[in-house]
């Protein structure tokens, strides 16, 4: 049993072997528990300016729009860079807005403008640093490892979201919010340290693209003709429009139909944060890339957030949260690798940009939707559409597969994954997939595995 035991923990943290890998991992732990501070940070200070929901949203809205509307550039841009060089810079540029945020706080000279425009740049950086960040992941674990390693991203991105408000809190009561940012901005000197660190002969980089007309149109025309690209974006799309927005439809469910307070509403996000975490380390032992898989864990998702919107108790509804968590990472793992490792090399960022944009960039258009059917109905009917959603995208998904379309390679689908493309690096030699022709297939179809990417 303990020899079981210790295969699955191997298993499940087998990325972590690839020392640059490890290193990033060190570094990202501790930024995004910077990051998730000043996100707890910031929402009391903009309450604590302007007393104003809407001016909360408002300020949300503008750190997620950039990523709708620069979403699918900032992919070119990383196509057509060293991504790792371009992270350092990135990385240190939101270091820099952390700063100036805290010192803007300590000083007592900050304005709900001066937030709303360091929102702004904050998203106008996560628009072109999330296709950078990551793309460069296979860079750094290669094909066999990418499922394994997103998915550890994942359970990190969760596991800071449960420690991160929490450390927030308590310095907002005891030190006030201008530390959560002075603190954010130290912590992200970890991740250009682990950057700069690295061991760059054991990375295998893409050769950047070289800078063309309508690169931008080749990259949505590209991600539109291969099936295992094109049904992962679309569930993405419908589900992160209407099912990833619980920031606006919990806090109401938690007040208003269970008629509870802000620790209510802490435990259901924590139950999810849980469930996340523990759903994370599973996947990332035992977890599938493919259409089938993402089926399966999107009607798992549907099911979970319909059980909590109808949950006639609170205990219930907390229980659900969990399985919620769970498959939430399931969809977003296995969604994220396959598109990656179905891309083409000198696709990857546009494409990952695209991934983004569909789960992040929908906020500004889902989160007031959401907002608008709770107002005229109720906050179990706001989770049910959610639910619909998932359910539907799984629908559409297996009716399109059972056309008849073609399998996924590298997948459980069934044939290889696209070729990684000969590198700059003689080193990068060390994955068999560099010597082969990149134009071999112009249709690979699926892989393995943001952040879930969120900000860093």
């Amino acid at each position: 049993m303990a020899q079981q035991s210790g295969g699955f923990w191997r298993v499940t943290f087998s990325s972590l072997k690839v020392p640059n890998y490890r290193l990033y991992f060190t570094g990202q732990s501790i930024s995004l528990i910077g990051t998730w501070m000043q996100m707890t940070a910031q929402s009391w200070l903009v309450l604590e300016l302007t007393h104003s929901s809407t001016d909360l949203g408002l300020a949300v809205a503008l750190q997620t729009l950039p990523v709708l509307l620069l979403g699918p550039y900032g992919g070119v841009v990383a196509d057509r860079s060293d991504k790792r060089r371009l992270m350092i810079g990135l990385q240190a540029a939101m270091g820099v807005q952390a700063l100036v945020m805290g010192l803007l706080v300590v000083l007592g000279s900050i304005q709900f403008w001066q937030v709303c425009l360091m929102a702004v740049i904050l998203g106008l950086n996560n628009a072109f640093e999330n296709s950078a960040r990551q793309s460069f992941v296979r860079e750094m674990v290669g094909k066999d490892e990418l499922r394994n390693a997103i998915t550890l991203n994942s359970v990190t991105v969760n596991a800071a979201r449960a420690v991160g408000p929490g450390i927030g809190g308590i310095l907002i009561a005891t030190v006030g919010t201008g530390v959560c940012f002075l603190l954010n901005a130290a912590s992200f000197v970890a991740v250009v340290t682990s950057l700069l660190l690295m061991d760059r002969s054991a990375l295998r980089p893409t050769t950047p693209t070289p800078r063309a007309a309508g690169q931008l149109r080749e990259g949505l025309r590209y991600a539109a003709g291969v099936p295992t690209i094109a049904v992962p974006l679309a569930m993405m799309g419908l589900v992160g429009l209407l099912a990833y927005e619980f920031q606006v439809s919990l806090p109401v469910l938690a007040s208003h139909t269970f008629h509870g307070d802000s620790e209510t509403y802490g435990f259901m996000t924590a139950a999810m944060g849980v469930g996340a975490v523990v759903g994370g380390l599973f996947t990332a032992a035992r977890g599938r890339t493919g259409v089938r898989p993402m089926i399966i864990a999107a009607t798992g998702f549907g099911a979970g957030i319909m059980v909590t919107a109808f949950a006639p108790m609170l205990a219930l509804a907390y229980v659900a949260m969990l399985f919620v968590g769970w498959a939430s990472v399931s969809f977003i793992a296995i969604g994220n690798s396959t598109v990656q490792l179905a891309a083409r090399p000198e696709m990857r960022g546009r494409v990952v940009a695209l991934w983004q944009v569909a789960f992040q960039g929908t906020t500004p258009i889902g989160g007031p939707l959401i907002g608008w059917v709770i107002a005229l109905s109720d906050p179990r009917i706001g989770l049910a559409v959610g639910a619909v959603a998932c359910l539907v995208a799984a629908l559409g998904a297996y009716l399109y597969a059972g056309r008849g379309r073609p399998s996924a390679p590298g997948t459980d689908d069934g044939q290889p994954p696209a070729p990684d493309r000969a590198t700059r690096d003689p080193q990068s030699s060390r994955d068999p997939q560099s010597s082969q022709n990149p134009q071999a297939s112009r249709h690979p179809q699926s892989g393995a595995a943001g952040e879930l990417s969120q900000p860093g």
